[in-house]
């Protein structure tokens, strides 16, 4: 575990921490590990690496059998840590033995000799932690492959390495560099070890500059001792072009990372590690090169280029690198395919809930042997925007839908204000899931705008309505069309950030808060609490509020106005007049992701759009800052619309990020 200097580490406390929220975890590490009593647990669960951090986890795993997460499928470098550097000569004849036979021994007497090195390469030293353990997890099929050739009979799981999809601030990380918006950046991060292809990519880099002058590279990552890096940069003439930063602390090797254009994480041989680099890399939404190799060799093709080992290597990653700095929309449209695919692949959420469920399978003896246990992600990834249901109607006409659905039940003096909101009515009625006599919907802050189209046209059985008031008040609405056609509802008064809501638990399958959100002073994850405990399970939630991140919010602020949609105050115009609310707290679109998550709901579709269907080419030049910094130019519409769907109990009353 952290602070230990190892990708495996960082990996653990991710880990740890989404796994903690699904099942009873106790943690052991190199100092509290001999307090391990197997007894008090159901399984162990091991994380094994290639060094020497890992030499307790081995050491217990081979006394007290459990799932053992093979990092990579190579343990020499451990086992010779354990062996020789102990000065236990025969324990080590005997693993080798073990692995690789009477060959394997007569070399490692060689070796015992000093006539040799350790065949790191050729002995992978793995068949005695194999002989005990009751299930493998492994990154890759690659290594599954591998486990398989060494002997390994049980079951294996195959889970992606978790990524990570961190915030940073790429173009302050560049500032602080010295480099400006448009200066083609190349990182290469980790431990700076030979067979990372570093000495090939300066060369490859040493003919790319020559093509682009501006193209810099900075190399992250602590340097081995028998690689000298900075005289090779000297000898190749780079020392203008190329910066050692050496070992960071993580959230600078992070933001390091940020402020690259491309990302080069290569590496031969390879004994099957994934790169927790790379996650990273794919997870900020970078352009990656790979060698093609390993499990790198599994990665989607469209998510990164491929660079094969051998006597073109150095050719071919010029050409790409070449490729990438001279067209660097392709390297922007390469990184957001990889962004998105983590996402959905790599969350730690599910990456937690494949091993929950891999550990329940083995312990319960069900894990099959005969094949890997490999299941694909059930949902999107919460940016997506795809719609699951099938839109309310589909006339020619966004104007032809409200007059068909909504105008019919507004009071003439509001026809006009819903005149001017038709996009936004007509996407809300779209984004809610359709329903039957049997369901039950709850529209809070109800206008009697869309409420009747709830049972008309989506079918909801039961429709009703909330409003802000004095709790206990219930209103009677009725509602006649033009065509004689009427509609009822019940509207409940009460306030939504303290009042307990009038209703019993899990009493609805949809709950609507429609442009209210914005409005609440206090206590916005009360009222998000209520919702989650009136929602059935599986029940859905669509919120919109207005986007303070739109188009016109940052053409605002630049131009010196104020940002948000609504922030006037409102003076009554008698004392017994209530004014309207204003708005309070105006959000962003990942807000809505962590609003959610807090409250026990996932994200199913999140997407923009303008609360009035009008052009804007004024806010062109907005989106042309956005693209020259490379800042998302994705959910930038005035309104956000977030669906959601109820996944358990609230999983925190008071999120930092909301309150103080």
């Amino acid at each position: 575990m952290p602070p230990s200097k190892s990708g495996i580490a960082d990996y653990s406390e991710a880990l740890v921490a989404e796994m903690s929220k699904r099942s009873e975890i106790s943690v052991f590490d190199e100092h509290s590990f001999t307090r391990f009593d197997r007894a008090h647990f159901d399984v162990p669960l091991y994380h094994i690496g290639n060094n020497p951090w890992h030499g307790f986890a081995y050491e217990t795993a081979l006394r007290h059998p459990g799932v053992v997460a093979m990092h990579e499928g190579n343990l020499h470098h451990l086992v010779a840590d354990l062996t020789i550097k102990r000065g236990d000569w025969p324990a080590y004849l005997a693993e080798c033995e073990l692995n690789g036979g009477a060959e394997a021994l007569a070399f490692a007497e060689k070796v015992q000799a000093l006539q040799a090195g350790p065949d790191y390469e050729g002995v992978p030293m793995t068949r005695r932690l194999l002989s005990t353990a009751r299930g493998l997890v492994v990154h890759s099929r690659f290594v599954a492959e591998q486990m398989r050739t060494q002997g390994y009979r049980g079951p294996i799981a195959v889970i992606p390495h978790g990524a990570w999809l961190p915030e940073t601030d790429r173009n302050g990380t560049r500032k602080s560099l010295g480099i400006d918006a448009s200066t083609p950046l190349i990182g290469a991060f980790g431990y700076l070890k030979p067979y990372k292809r570093i000495a090939e990519s300066l060369r490859a880099l040493r003919r790319l500059v020559k093509v682009d002058p501006r193209v810099k590279m900075i190399l992250v990552g602590e340097p081995h001792p028998e690689f000298p890096v900075d005289q090779l940069i000297r000898a190749l003439g780079l020392r203008e072009h190329v910066r050692v930063l050496g070992f960071v602390p993580i959230e600078k090797f992070v933001d390091y990372m940020s402020a690259c254009d491309i990302i080069l994480n290569l590496r031969f041989p390879t004994v099957g590690e994934t790169s927790g680099s790379l996650q990273r890399a794919l997870g900020l939404g970078k352009a990656v090169i790979v060698s093609d190799v390993g499990s790198f060799a599994e990665l989607p093709d469209d998510l990164c280029l491929k660079v094969p080992i051998g006597p073109e290597e150095e050719d071919l990653l010029f050409e790409y690198l070449n490729l990438l700095v001279a067209k660097p929309h392709l390297a922007q449209a390469m990184g957001a395919r990889a962004k998105d695919w983590v996402a959905r692949e790599c969350n730690w959420g599910a990456v937690a809930d494949r091993y929950v469920e891999f550990l329940g399978m083995v312990v319960a003896g069900t894990a099959p042997t005969d094949k890997l246990v490999e299941r694909r992600p059930e949902h999107p990834p919460a940016h997506q925007t795809q719609s699951t249901q099938t839109p309310a109607t589909t006339p020619q006409t966004e104007a032809e839908t409200l007059e068909q659905l909504v105008e019919p039940w507004i009071q003439p003096a509001a026809v006009q204000y819903a005149q001017q909101h038709t996009s936004r009515f007509v996407r809300t009625l779209e984004m809610i899931p359709p329903g039957d006599e049997t369901k039950s919907i709850l529209e809070m802050g109800a206008y009697m705008q869309i409420t009747p189209a709830l049972k008309f046209e989506l079918g909801y059985g039961q429709v009703r309505g909330c409003y802000f008031g004095p709790a206990g008040r219930v209103d009677r609405r009725h509602l006649v069309a033009p065509s004689g056609q009427e509609f009822e509802c019940m509207v409940d008064h009460f306030d939504a950030e303290r009042d307990v809501f009038p209703y019993e638990d899990a009493s609805f399958d949809t709950v609507l808060c429609c442009e209210l959100l914005e409005h609440l002073t206090a206590d916005p994850m009360h009222m998000m609490s209520e919702i989650n405990r009136i929602l059935k399970p599986g029940g859905h939630l669509l919120v919109t509020t207005p986007n303070i991140a739109s188009l016109r919010a940052i053409s605002s602020i630049l131009l010196g106005y104020h940002p948000a949609f609504f922030p006037a105050y409102i003076r009554a115009r008698r004392p017994d007049e209530e004014a309207e609310a204003r708005h309070n707290r105006e959000y962003v679109p990942r807000e809505m992701t962590q609003l959610f998550q807090d409250s026990g709901l996932e994200i199913t579709r999140l997407e923009t759009g303008e609360f009035r269907d009008e052009p804007h080419p004024e806010f062109l030049w907005v989106r042309n800052m956005l693209q020259r910094y490379q800042l998302g130019e994705d959910l930038r519409g005035d309104g956000i619309y977030a669906l959601g769907c109820k996944m358990g109990p609230v999983k925190n009353r008071w999120p930092e990020w909301l309150y103080s």
